[in-house]
Parts: C-alpha cells; sequence; structure tokens
C-alpha cells in the first residue's frame, strides 16, 4: 500500500505540473491502471492523498474547459479522483466529505456515460446513491423540526432523482429493462415532492423511446414514450409543454404503425387523435391518415381523415404525397377523387401544375394513355391561355414526355414515340433557344427517319442546327439525312464536322450511354450506315476518321479490316493508275494497324491470342498484295516488310519463322531491283545498305529454323548469297570476296549460280573483272563435267573470259593478258573437237574473227611473230564451221596469205633496218 501511495503521488504529480501533453495520455493512462488495480473496499488514512484527489478533480475540469483533454481522459481523471477520495474517507465523514462524495461520483458516473461506458458509470451512480441516502438519513435524524432539514432534504432528493436518472440511463443503454423501470419509478414517485423535475423525466423517457425505437425493439419503445406523455401529465405547470406532449404522442403513433398497424390500430389512432388535441399540426394529420391507410380501414374512414386534413392549412406537396401514398397502397379510386378535390382546392396556386404533373404520371403508371394525353393536351391549351406551368414542373413534365417517348422509339413505335416528342415540343414558346429543345428536334428527326418522311426529318434536324450547331448529334443526324439523299458531298462535311467535334468531351443524348468513345462508336454507326445504302466512298471516309479518333484498339483494327476489304473490293475492276493508288492507301492501313498492334502487348478482353490472331490477319493482306506488286518493286518491298513487321506480333512458330524468313527475302530481291533502277548514288547506297540488313536478319531467322530441321531442298542460303553478292559488289564493299569464297562452299554450287555471279561481279556500278572470270571459270569447269554438256553454256563462258581478258579498243596489248587469252583459245579448240557439230556456229565464228583481229591489231603493233600466230589461230577455227566454212575458206585463205607475205617483207625491212 505505502508503494501505491508514492507511486500515486508522483504520476499526479506529474500530471498537475505538466505543461506540455506529449505524453499526458500514457500518464493518466497509468494513473487510472494503478488505482484500478486497487481493491474497491481498501481505506487508506492519507491527508495528502485526499489533497491529491480534490487538485486532479479540480484539474480535470480546468483542463476540460479549454478543451485539451478528450472526455475519456477527463472520465479517468475523475475516476482516480473519486476513488482516492473514498479511499482516504473515514469511517464516519463528515457532511462535507460526503457531499464532496456525491459531487464526485455522481459527476464521474455520468461522465462514463457521455463516455457510452455505463458499466464503468453503474459503480459510481451507486457510490452517489449509497452516499446521498446516507447524508438524507443523517438529515432526518438530525432534528425533529422540519424547518431544520426541509430544504436540505430537498437538495438531497433532487440530487437522487439526478443520479437515478442516471441508472436508468445506464440500464436502457445496457439492455436491462426492468432495471431502467424501476429507477423511473422511484423518480416518478418523488415528483410529487420535486414537481419540477416533471418536464426533465418526461423528457428523459422521450429520449429512452427514440433510442429503443432507433434499435426496432417497438415494445420497449412504446413503453417509454407511453411514460413520457403520463409524466408530463402528472404536472401541467413544469410538463414540457403540449408541442412536446404532441411530438411524443406522434411518434407513439408511429411506433404502434410499424410495430404491428393491424394489432395496434386502435392504440395508434387514439395516440394521433390525442396528439392532435394536444397541438394540431400537418404531419400529425398526415400521420393519421398514413394509419387509417396501412391497416386498410374503412373507405369512410380515410375519406373522413382526407376531409379533416383538406380543412386545414394544408400545403399541396403534402396532399400530392398522400395522392401517392394511397396509390402505393392500391387505393387508386381512393388516390385519383383525392387528387381531383386537391387540384379544386389549389385551383388558383401557382403550383398546380405538380398536381396535373402526378395526375398525368400515375395515369401512365396505369396505362391509361388517352386520359393522360388528354390531360397533356389540357395542359398544353393552359400553358397558352394564362395557366403557365413553373419552371421545375415544366422540366418534369418534359422528363415524363422524353422517357415515354423513349420507351416506344426503343419499342420500334415511332409513330406514338413522335407523338410525344410533339407533346414536348408544344411547351416551347416560338423563338424559345434552349440545348433541350435541339435534342428535342433531333429525336424527332430520328422518328421521321424511322417514318421515311425525309424532308420533316430535314426540318427537324434543320431547326436543331440553328440552336446547336456545335453538337456532335446533329451532325450526326445530318450525315444521315445526307446518306438518305445520296448527297456524298453532304455527308463529306458532316463526317469532318463529327471528326473535329471528336476532340472535344460529348455530352449525354436521350438513352444514350455516352462512353469515352462515344465518337468513334458515332463514327462506327455512320460507316455502318453508308454501307447499308451501298456507299463505298463515304463509308470509306467515316472509317478512317474512327481509326483517327477512336480510343479503342479493338475498334480501330476492327475499322481497318473494313477498310481493307473495301478497298480490295475496289480493287477487282480498275484501271492500273486506280490500282496503283488502291494499293498505296492499302499501305497506310497496314501501317496504321502495325502502330496500334504495336502499342499494345495484348488486346483488351481478348489476350494475347486475340492480338495474334490480327496481326496474322492483316500480314496475310500484306503478303497477298506484295504478290500484286510484280511491276511496283517500291510497294512490292514495303509489303513484304509489312508482313515481317506484322509477323512478328504473331505466336511464334515454325510457319510463323517460315513466312519471315521469305518475307526478308523478297524485301531484299525487291531493295536490289529499286537500286538497279535508280540513278542516284546516295539511294542506291541506302537501298543496298537495308539490303544487307535483310539479308542478316533473314539468316539469323534460318539459323533458327535449322534447329528443328529443314528441307534439303531449300535454297535460300543459295540466294541469300546470291542477293548480299550483288548488294555488296555494287557497294564496293571488300567483303565481297568473303561471300565469293562463302557460295564456294555450298553443298552443291551450280553452274549457273556462278555464271550469275560473273555477270554481277561486272554489272555497273560494280567492276570486279578477276572475281567474274574466276567464277566463269569455274563454271566453265563444271560444265565440262556434266554428262550432257552444254555447249552453248560453255561457249558463253569462253566468250565472256576472252572478252574480259582481251577488251575491245585496247592500244596496248599485254602479253600475260595474249597468254591467258590463249589459254581459253585452246580449252576452246579442245571442247569444239570433242562435238564439232554441236558447239554454236555463231560462237566459232566469233572466235575466228577475234583472234584475226587480234593478229591484224598486233601486226599494227609491229609484233610481226605474235600477229602470225593469232591470225593461224584464227584460220585453225575455219574448218569448225560447218555449212558457213565455204562462204568464209576463199576469203580468209587469201587474207592470210596476203597477210603471211606482209609479215616476210615486214621481217625483211627489219633485218636490213639492224
Amino acid at each position: 500500500m505505502e508503494q501505491f501511495v508514492v507511486d500515486v503521488k508522483n504520476l499526479s504529480e506529474k500530471l498537475l505540473h505538466r505543461e506540455i501533453s506529449s505524453d499526458l495520455d500514457e500518464v493518466i493512462e497509468t494513473l487510472f491502471k494503478a488505482i484500478s488495480a486497487l481493491d474497491g473496499a481498501a481505506k487508506l488514512q492519507n491527508s495528502q492523498l485526499e489533497e491529491i484527489a480534490i487538485q486532479l478533480w479540480n484539474w480535470a475540469v480546468t483542463k476540460r474547459a479549454g478543451s485539451s483533454i478528450t472526455e475519456e481522459q477527463k472520465a479517468k481523471v475523475r475516476h482516480v479522483a473519486c476513488r482516492l477520495l473514498y479511499l482516504c474517507g473515514p469511517e464516519n465523514p463528515s457532511e462535507t466529505i460526503v457531499r464532496k462524495q456525491i459531487l464526485m461520483a455522481s459527476k464521474t458516473g455520468r461522465t462514463w456515460l457521455d463516455c457510452k461506458q455505463p458499466k464503468a458509470a453503474d459503480d459510481f451512480l451507486s457510490l452517489a446513491v449509497n452516499s446521498l441516502e446516507t447524508l438524507y438519513s443523517r438529515l432526518i435524524s438530525n432534528g425533529d423540526c422540519a424547518e431544520d432539514i426541509n430544504t436540505p432534504k430537498g437538495d438531497i432528493e433532487k440530487d437522487l432523482l439526478r443520479v437515478l436518472s442516471y441508472q436508468a440511463e445506464s440500464a436502457v443503454s445496457q439492455g436491462q429493462h426492468q432495471e431502467a423501470v424501476s429507477y423511473i419509478q422511484r423518480c416518478k414517485e418523488m415528483l410529487l415532492r420535486l414537481p419540477k423535475e416533471t418536464g426533465y423525466l418526461s423528457l428523459l423517457c422521450y429520449n429512452f423511446g427514440t433510442d429503443t425505437y432507433s434499435q426496432e425493439n417497438h415494445e420497449e419503445s412504446t413503453f417509454w414514450l407511453s411514460q413520457s406523455y403520463d409524466i408530463g401529465k402528472m404536472n401541467v405547470k413544469y410538463s414540457p409543454g403540449s408541442e412536446m406532449q404532441a411530438k411524443v404522442l406522434r411518434l407513439l403513433a408511429k411506433v404502434y404503425l410499424e410495430w404491428d398497424c393491424q394489432k395496434y390500430l386502435e392504440k395508434a389512432l387514439n395516440a394521433v387523435s390525442l396528439a392532435n388535441k394536444e397541438h394540431m399540426q400537418l404531419s400529425g394529420l398526415y400521420l393519421k391518415i398514413r394509419i387509417l391507410v396501412k391497416s386498410h380501414s374503412p373507405d369512410d374512414a380515410v375519406k373522413s381523415g382526407l376531409s379533416e386534413l383538406l380543412n386545414s392549412e394544408v400545403s399541396l406537396e403534402m396532399c400530392l404525397s398522400i395522392v401517392k401514398l394511397l396509390v402505393e397502397e392500391n387505393m387508386e379510386s381512393q388516390a385519383f377523387d383525392f387528387l381531383k378535390r386537391v387540384c379544386q382546392h389549389f385551383e388558383s396556386s401557382p403550383d398546380l401544375g405538380s398536381a396535373l404533373l402526378l395526375h398525368i404520371e400515375l395515369l401512365l403508371q396505369r396505362d391509361k394513355e388517352l386520359l393522360a394525353k388528354q390531360k397533356i393536351e389540357d395542359a398544353i391549351t393552359g400553358h397558352y391561355t394564362g395557366k403557365q406551368l413553373g419552371p421545375q414542373t415544366l422540366s418534369s413534365l418534359h422528363l415524363l414526355l422524353w422517357d415515354r417517348a423513349s420507351r416506344n422509339f426503343e419499342a420500334t413505335n415511332y409513330s406514338e414515340a413522335l407523338q410525344w416528342y410533339n407533346y414536348s415540343l408544344s411547351f416551347y414558346r416560338a423563338g424559345e433557344l434552349d440545348h433541350n429543345l435541339a435534342k428535342l428536334q433531333r429525336n424527332r428527326s430520328s422518328c421521321f427517319l424511322h417514318l421515311q418522311q425525309l424532308e420533316k426529318a430535314k426540318e427537324a434536324v434543320e431547326a436543331a442546327a440553328k440552336i446547336d450547331p456545335a453538337n456532335i448529334f446533329t451532325q450526326f443526324n445530318i450525315y444521315k439525312i445526307a446518306v438518305l439523299e445520296n448527297n456524298a458531298e453532304k455527308a463529306a462535311v458532316a463526317l469532318r464536322e463529327i471528326g473535329a467535334l471528336a476532340q472535344n468531351p460529348i455530352t449525354s443524348e436521350d438513352r444514350l450511354l455516352v462512353t469515352e468513345n462515344a465518337a468513334a462508336n458515332l463514327l462506327s454507326l455512320a460507316a455502318q450506315i453508308a454501307l447499308e445504302h451501298e456507299q463505298q466512298e463515304t463509308a470509306i471516309k467515316a472509317l478512317e476518321s474512327l481509326c483517327e479518333h477512336s480510343q479503342d484498339v479493338v475498334q480501330i483494327l476492327t475499322a481497318l479490316r473494313c477498310l481493307v476489304r473495301l478497298v480490295l473490293s475496289a480493287m477487282e475492276n480498275t484501271s492500273e493508275e486506280n490500282r496503283n493508288a488502291n494499293l498505296d492507301i492499302l499501305l497506310s492501313y497496314l501501317k496504321t494497324a502495325l502502330q496500334k498492334l504495336s502499342q499494345v502487348s495484348n488486346i483488351h478482353c481478348h489476350g494475347a491470342q486475340q492480338h495474334s490472331e490480327y496481326a496474322n490477319w492483316f500480314g496475310r493482306i500484306a503478303w497477298n498484295s506484295a504478290l500484286q506488286c510484280e511491276h511496283s518493286p517500291v510497294r512490292m518491298r514495303d509489303f513484304f516488310l509489312f508482313s515481317f513487321q506484322l509477323s512478328q506480333l504473331c505466336t511464334p512458330d515454325r510457319g510463323v519463322l517460315i513466312g519471315q524468313k521469305t518475307c526478308l527475302l523478297m524485301a531484299a530481291v525487291a531493295s536490289l531491283e529499286i537500286c538497279r533502277s535508280s540513278d542516284h548514288t546516295e539511294q542506291q547506297t541506302e537501298l543496298l545498305t537495308q539490303t544487307l540488313e535483310h539479308i542478316q536478319l533473314c539468316k539469323e531467322i534460318c539459323t533458327t529454323i535449322k534447329v528443328s530441321g529443314t528441307s534439303s531442298k531449300d535454297k535460300t542460303d543459295t540466294l541469300l548469297l546470291l542477293y548480299e553478292f550483288e548488294a555488296r559488289a555494287k557497294l564496293n564493299d571488300p567483303k565481297l570476296e568473303s561471300v565469293f569464297e562463302s557460295i564456294l562452299e555450298l553443298d552443291h554450287v551450280e553452274t549457273k549460280l556462278l555464271e550469275v555471279i560473273a555477270v554481277l561481279a561486272m554489272e555497273p556500278p560494280a567492276h570486279f573483272p578477276v572475281l567474274c572470270k574466276k567464277a566463269l571459270r569455274i563454271a566453265l569447269s563444271l560444265h565440262r563435267k556434266q554428262p550432257q554438256v552444254d555447249f552453248t553454256r560453255c561457249s558463253n563462258c569462253l566468250h565472256s573470259l576472252i572478252q574480259l581478258t582481251l577488251p575491245n579498243g585496247v592500244s596496248e596489248v599485254q602479253p600475260c593478258m595474249l597468254e591467258e587469252a590463249w589459254g581459253y583459245y585452246e580449252e576452246a579448240l579442245s571442247i569444239i573437237a570433242t562435238a564439232p557439230e554441236d558447239f554454236p556456229q555463231l560462237e566459232i565464228l566469233w572466235l575466228l574473227t577475234r583472234a584475226w583481229n587480234m593478229g591484224i591489231q598486233l601486226y599494227s603493233l609491229a609484233h610481226y611473230p605474235e600477229a602470225e600466230r593469232w591470225c593461224g589461230l584464227g584460220m585453225s577455227f575455219l574448218k569448225h564451221l560447218g555449212s558457213l566454212q565455204d562462204s568464209y575458206q576463199t576469203q580468209m585463205v587469201g587474207l592470210y596469205s596476203e597477210v603471211l607475205d606482209r609479215l616476210d617483207k615486214a621481217k625483211k625491212n627489219l633485218i636490213i633496218e639492224e
């Protein structure tokens, strides 16, 4: 116990002298736990603790006044102070100490109640009651004269009533109904001596009634509300007043109504009737009618209540609420009769339109359309004859009419929809400008279009355009009419307007759910309308605009597919010029498709498979289009490249890889073809560089394909080397010889490939005669090894070799060149000797002529021995000319004799000179 005293003193000291509240909660909590752990019956005589208790109490009061501590902190500090005071109290405390104990205990209990902790409050409220009873008994036993004890006795009883009411409140909050009843009963018994507390106790019971009502505890709620009313009647002077009493009774009637209307009908009616007698209010009259209606009372009783209501200063709004109530309870006849009486009663009211609106609404709900239309027509007439509807009523009526029109429109009942829209239009005055009016005209235009009344539709949409031209739906209606009139120019203008307006957010249209992609959806619908009317050019414009403005990738890709099909259809029967233009358009569509597919890894809500399917579809289109561009290598290259790029977005498999390989191969071919026809060096260099890039990528793909096996008939490696050789040859690339060596390392090198290599090695701007001759010599060697020698191709090889070795027009011939050429001639003679009749005669004649001319050229250069040798070589071919021999022999023999004579003379002259 000594340690407890020390701890309490230290903690209290910390709390009382604390300037800042950084760890205030921690100190209060420690102090609270220390006192809570103490035995409740313990006693300790310590004047310092009593002083600390008073200081803590006062500290809590001052801090709470400044709102520097919470309600719960205040309760805990009061808890500690009160317990300390009782702990230090003597066996027979003085009156002063007892009064302090009563004050602290009652207020601590009250504070715990305010903190919603009734169990904590109960202990202190019990202490307060015990102390009050102790003090009460002392006052009674201290004197025989009433004057000595009356006043203090009254104060004690008043305090006791308050504490008992707190205990009742605690019991109610804990669901202890009987305990609460007993506490209130004691309080009621004390009211005879404390009449001024009548109002307090009555309001307390009312609060109990509202609390239990909110908990749907109807039985207890009716008890407390009845107690509240009965207590209020005990002393009229100090009661809460008739208005409050009426409020209590109305709530009591409402609780009976919701508890069991049939069972407690009489009690509910009695309560509300009493309320109306206590203090008449319209809410009481309304509640009475509600009780009568909900309990299915006889019609006369309901009519009586309705009449009573109308005879009071009831508002139109409340009357209409009662009409709705009657309708909800299936008392239609009573509802319409009462509504008619209401209209008569409020005939001069400016708000009468709301009653008319409700009447129309009820008639429509019950499918009494003809009566509703009559009411509407009466309203239209009144609107223009001094009985104008208020703005709010008019707005609500428009909504009602539009809703009815929209329902008919959705049901394809366009004539009926138009009638309802026309009713709405009738409430607009001439010249009135309103965006809703523009919307109304658009809706009317749509109805006229469905009814095939084109002129009226035009009139309606023109009226809408005057009011709201910058509205996308107005322009859409203009577009629809233009399509129906087959006016492509007007439709195109409307589409441009829709596209421009698509940049801005779109407000909702009647019954149309407007999404972020609303403008694109309209363009999609525009394209559909054009296609339905076989206006393909207009449809294409709409779809192109859709692709430009839509944010939905799937929608764009779908539009592009449609555009591709339309263009392909247009290409079936068209001129070459138009065909090329259409191919260029296709290229632009494929470019857009590639961009969109590349932006997303998969199609939203569809996944990777759908993404791959789209890419595959557009890739096939690109491939097929490339095959149609045989006369346009530029377009062919672009289409194949698009096909390749799109295939990269497909799910990879062997088939896709083979397609990619072919696309790159064909793109390389097309690039080389473009290069051949280009005169610009820079462009050629760029094209050839791109070709090498395509070839390199294709090689990488081929390597991947080979992992899973490849066909022996696949010539891709050969073709790639051939195209690479051509590109590097024209770029004068030093790696050219390495490429040639790679060609020679192929498993099977065809003579045709070597002949092409030879041509490419010398095709401008390439100039590689050494490589060319090497290829030709190998090709010639392979030809001669064939079982069936192709003498024509052999002769071509020899022709090219001799031509490269002894070019025309050379003034000086080197001996090494002559020796090399002589070797080719000997090989030619060797081949001819094996099959003289198979070797082409014209080639033999060319060999003869070329050798003879070389001899003559050498003669002119004074190389007489060589000249004789070469002329003789030429003569050696004469015998192989076959049918041409006779025509050339006489001439050649004569010339050869003449040349020999000249050579002899030239030699002699040369000797004399020496």
